[in-house]
């Protein structure tokens, strides 16, 4: 004969009725009981913003947390008192950071080491021409922006990218530069400027690694395109 974990049918139905009915937590408490990881983004700006009505409000206005993740900070400040604002660019901006410090601990030897140290480029509005300086071992020594253009067009003149390279005495050097539109696919201009720049650091004697545009990633594709892996370095 079958053994039942259960005496009775009431048995059961005491238990049931004693069992603590479901219930739904508030953000801080499921941030308390479960971790991070359990919330969605929407909490996440919710419990950094503080009022639920305005992260709300937020989200309709831009549309979306990436969309968010690259307001400006007076376009923050257009629904958000200072302090509040300087938080939400901070929180948003945060794995981005992490990331790319991480990436510069690292030698930049690759495409994709010199897009995570780069990250912060994905959010710039306007087109920005970075040279990157390394040492020997391929280590940033630092960053220069050499230009800043309207978000269809930026100038960079070859002069300034080895100036900063010998002023750093630097091994080697990688430029980088941002589309604003999110497409990372070279124009040709960006392919002039390549050619132009190989050619000089030839004559330099200055070791060119690579020229990497940042934008988003496109219909599953990457977020950044190498001239290096190209080929067309």
């Amino acid at each position: 004969m079958p053994q039942h974990i259960f005496q009775s049918s009431s048995e059961l139905q005491n238990i049931i009725e004693a069992a603590p009915s479901s219930r739904s937590f508030s953000v801080s408490e499921k941030l308390a009981l479960y971790g991070s990881s359990a919330l969605s983004g929407v909490e996440h700006l919710r419990l950094v913003v503080g009022k639920d009505s305005l992260a709300d409000a937020l989200l309709r206005h831009f549309g979306s947390l990436k969309a968010l993740s690259r307001a400006s900070f007076r376009e923050l400040r257009q629904f958000l008192p200072r302090r509040k604002a300087e938080a939400v660019m901070a929180a948003l901006s945060m794995g981005s950071v992490a990331e790319t410090e991480h990436a510069l601990l690292t030698p930049l030897n690759n495409a994709e080491a010199i897009y995570k140290a780069n990250l912060d480029m994905k959010r710039f509005h306007q087109e920005v021409v970075r040279v990157v300086l390394l040492d020997s071992e391929h280590r940033c020594i630092t960053k220069v922006e050499i230009s800043k253009g309207t978000v269809n067009a930026s100038l960079a003149h070859p002069r300034e990218i080895f100036r900063a390279a010998i002023i750093h005495s630097a091994f080697a050097f990688v430029l980088v530069h941002n589309h604003p539109s999110g497409d990372p696919t070279p124009s040709q201009a960006d392919v002039q400027l390549t050619e132009g720049i190989a050619a000089g650091a030839r004559i330099l004697q200055i070791n060119f690694l690579d020229h990497v545009v940042v934008g988003q990633a496109m219909a599953g594709g990457r977020s950044y395109f190498s001239f290096q892996e190209a080929g067309l370095l």
